[in-house]
């Protein structure tokens, strides 16, 4: 069993933060299909995570305060989150990193073909976007 005492609750609210700007930042980016379709199937993937990362993702807290009010607004909180994720994967449960990224492509491949099952251009964009934050870590 994984010990979630493993994590601060300041890491967890940014791994959470992470997790859901990444499924938002997606919704955006593919808002000609159906945001609302996109941001469900991508939040509905977190319910597979297993690990560390499951335990973390797992409970509705409220601690997630993302900035919806533009992409830009919203890529400039999630993809640092995103990196600082990593780090602190890296640094306090190292065998989790690969999970956590690994959740984060599945919720966000998921969240991307929502729609008509084809990715389009900006949709493509913000899903490089994502993989460089997790990357630059």
């Amino acid at each position: 069993m994984t010990n979630n005492d493993t994590l601060s609750a300041q890491s967890k609210t940014t791994i959470r933060t992470a997790a859901q700007g990444a499924v938002a930042l997606i919704a955006y980016a593919g808002v000609a299909g159906s945001p609302h379709k996109i941001a469900t199937h991508g939040s509905l993937a977190y319910g597979s995570a297993t690990g560390l990362v499951g335990h973390v993702l797992a409970p509705k807290k409220n601690d997630v305060k993302l900035d919806y009010s533009s992409a830009a607004a919203l890529a400039d909180q999630t993809l640092p989150a995103l990196a600082d994720s990593v780090r602190i994967l890296r640094e306090q449960a190292p065998d989790e990193v690969d999970n956590f990224r690994s959740t984060i492509n599945v919720a966000v491949q998921a969240a991307a073909q929502a729609g008509r099952g084809e990715v389009s251009p900006p949709v493509a964009e913000m899903l490089r976007k994502i993989e460089g934050a997790l990357d630059a870590a």
